[in-house]
Parts: C-alpha cells; structure tokens; sequence
C-alpha cells in the first residue's frame, strides 16, 4: 500500500526537552512524535518539522509532516497521537493529508514567533518557565523604534549563534513589532526564516534598550557590526513560541 503523507500542527512546552530535533543528551519533541507514531500504526517513521526549536522554546503552531502506510482518517490519527502522548506536555492539533512532495521544512513561506516579558515586580507564579521575568519598567516605545532598524533584509551575523548552520547570515525579516499586553510585552516577529538563536539574541539586545543602557545608535551599530561580539546578550529559551508556519 502506497504511504500518505500527513501534515500536522503540534502544541508544546519545550520546559522538559531538549528541543524539537531528536539528540542523545534528552528527550526530543521529534523523538516524543515518532515513538507515538510507532506505537499505534507500528511504523517506523520520520518527523520532519518546520521549525528546529531550542530547548526550553515552547510552541503553538509547529507544522510537521511524517509518512503513513496504515489507513486511517486524519481525525483519527489526531486521537492516537494525543492517546499516545497524553503524559508529555505535546498536544496534536490537527492533522490533514497533503500532497507526497510536501515539505513542512522547505515549503513554508513565512514563520512567525512570539517572545513574552513578564514586565512587574513580583515573580511569575501560573506562567513560571513561560514568560520571561523582568522586574523593573521598560520603554516599549523605545524598544519598538529600535526593533524596525531590523526590519528587512540584512546580514545578522551578530545576532547569529555560533553553531548556526544557515549558508549564510543574510534574512530579511519582515516584521518585528514590540506592544504591551497587560504586564507583559510582546514581541512580535515574521520572516521566511530565522538564524539559530536570532530571535532571542535580539530580543536580548532591545532589553538593553528597554533598560536605557542602550540607545537606538547602539543597536544599529551592533547589527552594522557583523559580530557575535558586538551582542547585548541572549534572552532565555523559557519565553520563545513559535506561533504559526504559513504555507
């Protein structure tokens, strides 16, 4: 029987893995995925996810895709999914069957992220390990004017991990929008795609800004440096989300 190709939107809480792609120092979101495929349909099948995020990086919206020999209904492979992963903090939202030459990697077109700051004194106590914890004020404002220096295309070597494997260090980000929700702030981002650890290098950086240790000259010098050195500093993982993949 000739395999379906099936594409699915997976939520999760990246707290208890060591990110989505399958390592040997932990348990993977790919590898939780796998396993649980195997365990109702007895394949062995491979996870290819839109998205390689870090450990402790959450998602809402991961697009992945897998091969399928066995029939069955989408809807029902949404159920024995979830049946086999109900003890790990990894939810399958949909699944759909799609064309054999789909990629959830190659295809997409756009990927947006979310990064959360707890702006308030006191401490997270619901959302601990979802949001990033910083007790004293930021300007918004501030950081919103710094964060369109980034907006469009440019080498974001300093803001590049040293372990990144991208051919090259040249995105064109296509929106980065910084706003208040309550006593959060929300950082906003889209692009086609994203060096390794970009996102939270500059979400690091405009803190700097937020703070007033920064100006915005800081920050475009930084980025003109072409430099890891020239970094304010990483954010941590704990309040990254991949938020949706467009196709």
């Amino acid at each position: 029987m000739k395999a379906s190709r099936i594409k699915i939107t997976v939520e999760y809480d990246g707290a208890d893995f060591v990110g989505w792609q399958a390592q040997n120092n932990g348990p993977s979101i790919q590898t939780a995925l796998e396993v649980a495929i195997r365990s109702f349909s007895g394949e062995e099948q491979r996870v290819t996810g839109a998205g390689r995020t870090d450990a402790g990086v959450h998602a809402l919206g991961q697009v992945a895709h897998f091969d399928l020999a066995m029939g069955i209904e989408p809807r029902k492979i949404v159920s024995a999914l979830n049946a086999h992963l109900r003890e790990l903090s990894i939810s399958v939202l949909s699944a759909e069957k799609v064309p054999g030459d789909f990629s959830a990697r190659f295809m997409a077109t756009q990927r947006h992220y979310l990064y959360r700051i707890l702006n308030r004194e006191a401490p997270p106590a619901i959302e601990r390990g979802r949001v990033w914890h910083v007790a004293r004020p930021l300007e918004v404002p501030e950081m919103h004017e710094a964060a369109q220096l980034l907006v469009g295309k440019h080498d974001f070597t300093t803001f590049r991990s040293s372990q990144c494997q991208a051919k090259s260090p040249v995105k064109t980000l296509d929106k980065f929008d910084v706003v208040t929700r309550g006593e959060e702030i929300w950082f906003s981002l889209s692009a086609r795609s994203f060096l390794h650890h970009q996102v939270r290098s500059m979400v690091g950086s405009l803190k700097l800004v937020g703070q007033g240790k920064w100006t915005v000259v800081n920050l475009k010098d930084s980025l003109k440096a072409c430099d890891r050195k020239a970094l304010g500093f990483n954010a941590p993982p704990h309040g990254l989300y991949l938020s949706r993949v467009d196709y």
